[in-house]
């Protein structure tokens, strides 16, 4: 799971249009703000476990929108996304990534995936050639 591509892909879609981008960048800012802020509210307001947990889940899930956040914010600037995605069958692309995106509903998944891609090129970058 490369969480950058899963960014790409989404603000492409079918076409690429400015405005496609624009509102999965805002899907992706609302979606750490919301979520977390929920998640907040009811881990703090909850006396059960029951609704401690959905809170818990909630700012997890939430969590998971704030890799995509700063991919996107990276991904607006001018000819990011068309270098981000040159050689991409983006059709094919769209649909391995419509399925993968299920795991944004796993509490801190993409936290993990993008930590582990980012320790694994920051290895290959000091590994002695």
């Amino acid at each position: 799971m490369n969480v950058r591509r899963l960014a790409a892909v989404d603000m492409y879609g079918t076409q690429g249009t400015r405005r496609r981008r624009l509102i999965i960048l805002a899907e992706f800012l609302v979606g750490v703000v919301a979520m977390v802020t929920l998640g907040s509210w009811l881990l703090a307001s909850s006396d059960g476990l029951g609704g401690r947990a959905i809170g818990l889940w909630f700012i997890g899930a939430g969590l998971n929108y704030a890799p995509l956040s700063g991919y996107a914010i990276k991904l607006m600037r001018p000819g990011a996304l068309d270098a981000e995605l040159a050689g991409v069958d983006v059709g094919r692309e769209l649909g391995r990534y419509t399925v993968l995106q299920l795991w944004v509903f796993v509490p801190l998944s993409l936290v993990v995936f993008d930590l582990r891609d980012a320790l694994s090129r920051r290895r290959a970058r000091t590994t002695p050639r």
